[in-house]
């Protein structure tokens, strides 16, 4: 198996399945859950920590390529900077002539108040022109800046969505919800700050060395002796600084995700007494965030004064050789010494404005290296050429010799064979860690095979579309996932296309009708995240008339009633058995009286078959299942 279908090492190599959806009862993964039902948080901290920057000119590239998305709003935005730009480079020397407007006669200060007021008024409409230039430069800043938020959060969001299971799950939730909102945020803040700033810096530094150099050759000259020491700082500056801001945003996301786990896990941190050390564990994270957020900002802050050091050097250098060549050989004006004060400014503009923005355009890049590092994720692999629809599939299944581990070097299947014939009901039980949600998981594609084949209806499941081989499947998870819509909406996710009649007979194959005519807007009900203004049962019913209106060939019900009480689970028995009518059932329980009926079962113990039969024949065996069974009572009546 390739590693892009492996979670990290680490990872939890058993238990619950991701709740990812087989088919059109499409379930969304619960917030950090790995593939063993555990929070990610260990591993995935682990793995940021090691992280090394990467590439910044690589990311710089890319970041311009979905810039140029908006190329006719940039190439709008580059030719109005430069009419900025150009407009600002004449106003220098404007001031310069103004000031030679003024001469010493005799002692005594003229003004050429003709010229002067003619001059004035250039500058004047100058000024005014480059007004509103620079108001129109903001708005094209603004729509670039966003348009390249859209561009990035949809392809980030659709990349996720193509993303497998298992790439999934080896990433904490909160840390992808980060690089989806914080660094998209803070790629936007410098789009819209350093684009228009960075871009007149540099027309403005050719536009400068070309009115410096008509002025007077030798001050420029002597202009540029600081500025190979000013890209040296700010190269050594930037070198060490940028791995600051790359841990920064790591620690920001690995904090949300810690935020997401303790609000998602509220009751069960509550019910345990651990507030002390989830306590403890964020103000351990946030104080390492707290830390590098301060020596990021702090040593990004050194660059601006460094820069402007050296940038006053050269004011003095320049100031001092133009006034000892007027001095000396008249070949310089009072307005030629300030407009070449001026122009020097302008010149080390570039280089001051990377100085001053370095901290938002290190976060952004830093951010942007961490979205492209998904969008590089290769997408969930679908080989799958045959074409069969998932109405035509009758739901045969047969796994032969199935070996998986979830890490390479601790196998959770090992040989495993089953034949499982359509509308069959195959129970599959065992201990905790024996494969029994692996094997779903691998039915459905969520992971790839290690070794061996599963067939449906004589097909290679991998070469079977996955869409199609989902389609014909439908999943009800021990945790319910419901989506903070209308009953009626979460009821028809499992099939867009259904009608109202269609939703009330699958409410009522379901058992959830009644329920849902007692509440006051009925199937217009709007449900809570998660549905948490409803009961487990409640829920759990609502799964069930999803996979019923889905339609679907083979069910997989996974511990679909180890939630709720002894009442509800006999009302989802009820709803469950109606589901399975004439269809290909795979039941995995933890309640053995639930399983009775089955038409086999399987028992499971260290990733191979040990026992298959039905109830009555396997009680008999006085084996692993009589084991289990008697267990599982003893401890009831106890």
């Amino acid at each position: 198996m390739s590693n892009q279908n492996r979670p990290p090492q680490g990872m939890p190599p058993q238990g619950q399945p991701p709740q990812g959806a087989a088919g059109q009862n499409r379930q969304m993964p619960g917030p950090g859950m790995g593939p063993g039902g555990h929070r990610g948080g260990g591993p995935m901290g682990a793995r940021l920590n090691k992280e090394k920057p990467k590439n910044i000119g690589k990311t710089l590239l890319r970041l311009v390529k979905v810039i140029g998305r908006s190329k006719y709003f940039l190439i709008a935005l580059l030719l109005t900077m430069s009419a900025v730009t150009v407009l600002d480079l004449f106003g220098p020397t404007l001031q310069g002539q103004a000031i030679d407007t003024i001469h010493l006669v005799d002692n005594k200060f003229v003004v050429d108040f003709d010229s002067m007021k003619l001059i004035l008024l250039k500058m004047l409409l100058l000024f005014a022109v480059s007004a509103g230039f620079t108001y129109l430069q903001s708005i094209l800043s603004a729509k670039i800046s966003q348009d390249t938020v859209f561009a990035m959060r949809n392809d980030l969001f659709a990349k996720i969505s193509r993303l497998s299971i298992a790439e999934t799950d080896g990433h904490r939730h909160g840390d992808l919800m980060s690089r989806m909102t914080n660094d998209v945020e803070n790629v936007s803040n410098a789009v819209s700050q350093s684009i228009a700033s960075l871009f007149s810096s540099i027309l403005t530094f050719f536009g400068a060395l070309f009115f410096m150099l008509r002025c007077n050759v030798v001050v420029t000259l002597v202009a540029f002796v600081t500025v190979p020491l000013t890209l040296l700082v700010s190269a050594k500056l930037a070198k060490f600084m940028r791995r600051y801001f790359v841990e920064q945003q790591k620690l920001l996301g690995k904090l949300n995700g810690e935020v997401e786990e303790m609000v998602i896990g509220y009751k069960t941190v509550v019910a345990y007494g651990k507030e002390p050390e989830t306590i403890e564990r964020f103000g351990e994270i946030s104080e390492g965030l707290r830390k590098t957020s301060i020596r990021s900002r702090v040593f990004g802050s050194i660059m601006g004064p460094c820069m402007n050091f050296l940038g006053n050097l050269q004011y003095v250098l320049v100031a001092a050789f133009g006034i000892f060549f007027m001095i000396r050989g008249g070949r310089m004006t009072p307005g030629d010494i300030q407009a070449m004060l001026q122009y020097s400014k302008k010149f080390n503009r570039p280089i001051n404005e990377i100085a001053n923005q370095y901290a938002s355009i290190m976060t952004a890049l830093a951010g942007a290296e961490r979205i492209f590092e998904i969008m590089d994720t290769p997408d969930e692999i679908d080989e799958g050429t045959l074409s069969v629809a998932a109405s035509e599939i009758h739901g045969d299944i047969e796994f032969k010799d199935i070996r998986f581990g979830y890490v390479p070097e601790e196998p959770v299947l090992k040989g495993l064979n089953l034949s499982v014939k359509k509308g069959q009901r195959i129970a599959i039980v065992g201990a905790t860690g024996s494969g029994k949600t692996t094997i779903v998981n691998l039915l459905t594609r969520f992971y790839e095979l290690d070794g061996g084949k599963i067939y449906v209806d004589d097909m290679d499941i991998t070469e079977l579309p996955k869409k199609t081989l989902r389609d014909s499947i439908a999943i009800v998870l021990q945790d319910t996932v419901l989506f903070a819509d209308t009953i009626r909406a979460n009821i028809r996710y499992g099939n867009p296309d259904a009608t109202e009649e269609d939703i009330r007979f699958a409410a009522k194959t379901a058992k959830a009708d009644k329920f849902i005519e007692r509440l006051p807007d009925g199937y217009d009900t709007v449900l809570t995240e998660g549905g948490s203004n409803l009961s487990q049962g409640q829920r759990q019913l609502l799964a069930i008339a999803r996979a019923v209106i889905a339609n679907p060939q083979i069910l997989i019900l996974d511990e679909a009633t180890s939630n709720v009480d002894t009442r509800t689970e006999m009302h989802i028995q009820q709803a469950m058995l109606a589901l399975m009518k004439n269809r290909t059932s795979l039941i995995i329980a933890h309640r053995l009286s639930t399983i009775r009926d089955a038409d086999k079962i399987v028992v499971l113990r260290g990733g191979v078959i040990v026992e298959e039969g039905n109830h009555d024949e396997l009680l008999k065996k006085n084996g692993e299942y009589a084991k289990l069974y008697q267990n599982q009572f003893a401890g009831i009546a106890t």
